[in-house]
């Protein structure tokens, strides 16, 4: 027989074997046929809770349960491989991450991978999937909640009591001065086309001898699994939103009378609903979330800021931003089992006219400061659903600070003394609000 005719029977016999053993492997496994990958492991640890994301290309199948004494949340993906990404896993998880200890990772069985998160006190975990929407695949979400949640009313109380002391005596904001931040010293300061807040504009601080203390929730837009909009420069949204928050906080805790509670301060995601829920939790006198605009040509530029709207949006562009930054839940990723529908339903029933005349009050003050640092994209303050504007009893507006999808106003919303320059100029609107609509009486008073 020629040599090639060896050649080619033996090659049959070597594809036929390796057909018979993939054929085995798929009886004894059928998974194995179609195990799938992951794409990519996040970890999103927050004062809330913790959130752990799988991406993979389709749909995983898990099972979970809790084991005590050491508190430990078990969680069992079925048709899956161990890979170098879930690998990565256990280096994510941080020392200083406020309920998990540690992460094992195994292959427990063919083709399914057991997960053990080793927790640092009583949880109640929340393991749900989501399906693709923009940039993400299938997400599989392990939620870490406290099994006892914080009470944003007391710790804020306790933040209050803590500072009091400080504060005491202290009836001038030196935040509100004309003397800006230094800039980054490893980024060049960005050009600035208008004047320094003007000390003369800004009106006298609040009586120190006043009792009522004022409460105002800061909304950092998005966070987490949601970025938001994402400049040319590489810029996300939910980084600057959070940055210009906090300096508006250090501002009105600067106040002998008024105080600042952040519905997020790290980089974790908080459902829209959510963020209303705390708000009215510590009775707040006003909320404001802060966000930075985006739009699909480069030119739009300028500051704007929305109220809500009963009857429809006030124009087609409002419409279009609150569609967009509704979506929110979405692409954060909620647990539409754990959400309370009845409660979403009454805050949209009971938005009332009165707290929409307060916001666009609220909102024209705001406005007019902003002007004094940036262009206004528009000259009045626009109204639109937007599902976080919703609490029926606080004035509440949404503030697009510039557009990060503007490659200069990108600049400048990175700038550290542009950023407290707007800050300073939302303080200001807010105290021009204050000073001539005066809140009303409420039960609780100042330390």
């Amino acid at each position: 027989m020629p040599e090639s005719a060896h050649r080619l029977r033996g090659q049959r016999r070597q594809f036929l074997k390796a057909g018979s053993a993939a054929l085995l492997c798929s009886v004894l496994y059928p998974q194995a046929a179609w195990a799938a990958g992951i794409l990519a492991v996040r970890v999103w640890p927050g004062q809330d809770y913790t959130r752990v994301t799988l991406e993979s290309e389709r749909a995983l199948e898990v099972n979970h349960f809790l084991v005590d004494e050491p508190e430990r949340l078990v969680v069992e993906i079925n048709g899956l491989a161990l890979d170098s990404n879930l690998r990565d896993l256990v280096s994510k998880i941080q020392p200083n991450d406020p309920y998990i200890n540690q992460v094992r990772v195994g292959q427990n069985r063919p083709n399914v991978v057991r997960i053990v998160l080793d927790l640092k006190g009583k949880v109640k975990p929340q393991v749900f999937s989501l399906g693709p929407v923009g940039e993400y695949k299938h997400r599989l979400v392990l939620d870490v909640y406290p099994a006892e949640a914080p009470d944003p009313l007391m710790a804020l109380l306790q933040k209050n009591d803590s500072s009091a002391k400080a504060a005491t005596g202290q009836n001038q904001n030196p935040a509100l001065t004309a003397t800006p931040a230094t800039p980054a010293p490893n980024r060049p300061p960005a050009p600035i086309d208008s004047s320094a807040v003007d000390p003369a504009r800004v009106p006298p601080a609040a009586n120190p001898g006043v009792t009522r203390m004022i409460t105002i929730v800061l909304d950092p837009g998005h966070g987490g699994e949601d970025p938001g909009a994402i400049g040319a420069g590489g810029s996300f949204e939910k980084h600057v939103a959070l940055n210009i928050a906090k300096r508006i906080k250090a501002k009105i805790d600067a106040e002998p009378n008024m105080r600042a509670m952040l519905t997020r301060d790290g980089d974790y995601f908080v459902p829209l609903h959510v963020r209303v829920q705390k708000a009215r939790r510590v009775q707040a006198d006003l909320f404001v979330s802060v966000h930075a605009d985006a739009f699909v040509r480069p030119d739009a530029r300028g500051s704007s800021v929305f109220a809500l709207s009963e009857s429809g949006a006030s124009s087609s562009a409002a419409r279009w931003l609150a569609n967009k930054e509704n979506a929110s839940d979405l692409i954060g990723g909620i647990n539409i089992k754990t959400r309370d529908q009845q409660l979403a339903r009454v805050l949209l029933d009971l938005s009332t006219t009165a707290q929409i005349s307060d916001s666009l009050k609220l909102g024209r003050a705001v406005l007019t400061e902003l002007g004094g640092v940036n262009r206004l994209h528009k000259d009045r303050v626009e109204q639109a659903s937007f599902a976080v504007l919703k609490a029926p009893d606080i004035p509440s507006i949404l503030i697009e600070t510039a557009f990060i999808s503007n490659p200069e106003e990108e600049q400048r919303l990175n700038d550290d003394a542009y950023q407290d320059r707007m800050a300073s100029a939302i303080m200001i609107g807010i105290r021009r609000y204050f000073a001539r609509n005066p809140p009303l009486a409420k039960t609780r008073v100042t330390s």
